[in-house]
Parts: C-alpha cells; structure tokens; sequence
C-alpha cells in the first residue's frame, strides 16, 4: 500500500447506519469485511454509545470480536466520553474518534454540553488513548456554519481545533455537517487551517463531491466517505448523507490519484448496504456505473 496517495477513512458502518433502522452484528460485520475486500484500510467500524441513545449501533464490541483483523487496517470507533474510550479500547480499536462542534448550539443539542465541556472530556479521554498508545482524531462538526448560528469564521474554527490539540488530539477532521461547505469556503478554512487535515463532507446541496476536488487540489489527501452516501444529522434539518465512497473512488481513479480501493469491489459492498438497510442509496455512481460502463 505504500503507493497510495489518498486515506479514505469509511465511515459507513458507523455514521452511515446509525440513523437507519438497526442493522444486525452479523450483517454490520458482513459489510465491513467486504469493504476490506474492497481495499479499504482506514473503518470506522462502531460507536461505543448508549445502545439506549443510538439502538442501531448495539454490540459494538461484538462487531469488534468478529470483524476480520486484517494487516495493516486501521479500525476506528466513535466514542462518547472516558467510559466509551475505555469500552472502546478494550474491543482492540485503533483509533478513536470524538465529535465536537464549532457552533455552540449545535454541540449543546448535540453532545447536551458547552463547548468547554466536550474540551474538557476530550482531554480526559486522550489522557486515557495515550496511556494506551491510541490516537485521538477530533471531528469538528458544523466546521462551515451552523443551522443555528449560521456563518462560523475559519478563525473560529481554528482557534477550537488549537485547544484541542493542547487537549491531546493527535489529528483533526473538520466536517460539514449541513452541506453548507463550497470551494471557496473548503479554501478559506485551508488558508487557516493547512491541508494536513481530514474533512468529513456531506452533500446536502449536491457540493460534496466538487469540495473534495477542491480540498485535493489545495493538498487535502485524508477524507471520511460513507459506502453508499448514506448519513446524515438528526440536529440539522435536512442535512443528507455523506459523500459515497463510490463516488470519491470513481473520481479519484480519473485524476490518477492512488486510494488503494476497489471501485468494483466498493459498488459490490454499495450493493450490499443496500440490501441491508432495504432501500435505495444516494451515491451517483452506485445508481448509473462508472464512467467506464458500456451501453448493452
């Protein structure tokens, strides 16, 4: 793998199905392992949540004891708090993520705490990670504007992301929740942020796809997608999915831009979800084919 260019970090097993009705550890395992056979190495496999809170990502830790511990893939977790990172690290995660939003409003409906609060628990959790030897990798939620308070400066955001690290954040991940990011918004972050960042796009108003191109060609080379495009935001209204793996794949093979993943074998793992959450997903290239696909 060492000619890949590109880290896509699949975060459907997590973000894409936990706003869908409950998927089962069999089937949630199934999909992650034919997303290994795809070529992804980068998963965020689970959340390690109250199964009360989010019912559709239960038996995290049972997805972690049955998925396929391949060479050189990185799995990653979601967790909540120190309990969650804990519950997390003792499945043999390697990687743990924590959320966190640039609008206040949005953390408080969100996570139910101010934003110094979840900093706060951030350094607590990666006080636990690095005992452990595990990064902490924050996503900055609502990183291009708030549904609540709207506009949300680069300064802002970047001023979050420095107290973070302080906290203990090994990377950071800024995502567009509401889909209200466009390249010129993507570079006016980049211009305070740099580029040795992730971003974690949603395509709410059809943009994600065209500000990942844009993040690429300022020197963006880590991305979270969704197999499928599936996702979304119980706290933003009309907030859609993720940007499908596919579709970021498809792009990614034209520009010559090495990702390590499949193309057929991620539309083979599109199909799948699809199969399993029972109906059809959002991604433009699992609904026509590739570019290459031929009439007939």
């Amino acid at each position: 793998m060492d000619d890949v260019v590109v880290d896509i970090r699949e975060v459907g097993p997590r973000d894409g199905l936990q706003g869908e009705e409950p998927v089962t550890v069999e089937n949630r395992v199934r999909l992650i392992n034919a997303l290994l056979d795809a070529g992804v190495r980068h998963i965020e496999a689970c959340s390690f949540v109250s199964p009360k809170a989010v019912p559709a990502m239960a038996g995290a830790a049972e997805v972690m004891a049955a998925v396929d511990r391949r060479a050189g893939v990185t799995f990653t977790a979601l967790v909540p708090n120190a309990k969650g990172a804990s519950m997390a690290m003792e499945s043999g995660v390697d990687e743990l993520t924590v959320t966190i939003s640039a609008s206040p409003a949005y953390n408080e409906k969100n996570v139910r705490m101010t934003i110094d609060e979840s900093v706060a628990q951030v350094g607590e959790i990666c006080q636990l990670a690095g005992a452990a030897s595990v990064p902490v990798d924050a996503v900055v939620s609502c990183a291009f504007g708030s549904p609540y308070e709207g506009e949300i400066s680069p300064d802002t955001v970047a001023s979050l992301a420095d107290r973070l690290l302080d906290a203990g954040v090994k990377s950071l991940t800024y995502a567009d929740t509401t889909g209200v990011a466009t390249p010129k918004r993507v570079k006016d972050l980049l211009d305070v942020t740099g580029a040795r960042i992730g971003l974690h796009l949603h395509d709410t108003r059809g943009t994600a796809l065209v500000n990942a191109y844009a993040a690429l060609q300022a020197g963006v080379r880590r991305f979270d997608t969704s197999v499928g495009g599936l996702g979304g935001s119980p706290f933003a209204a009309d907030a859609a999915g993720n940007l499908a793996t596919e579709d970021l794949v498809h792009l990614l093979d034209d520009l010559g831009e090495p990702s390590g993943v499949s193309l057929d074998g991620v539309l083979a793992a599109s199909a799948l979800v699809t199969e399993l959450v029972g109906h059809p997903v959002p991604s433009k290239v699992a609904a026509v084919g590739p570019r290459t696909r031929r009439a007939g």
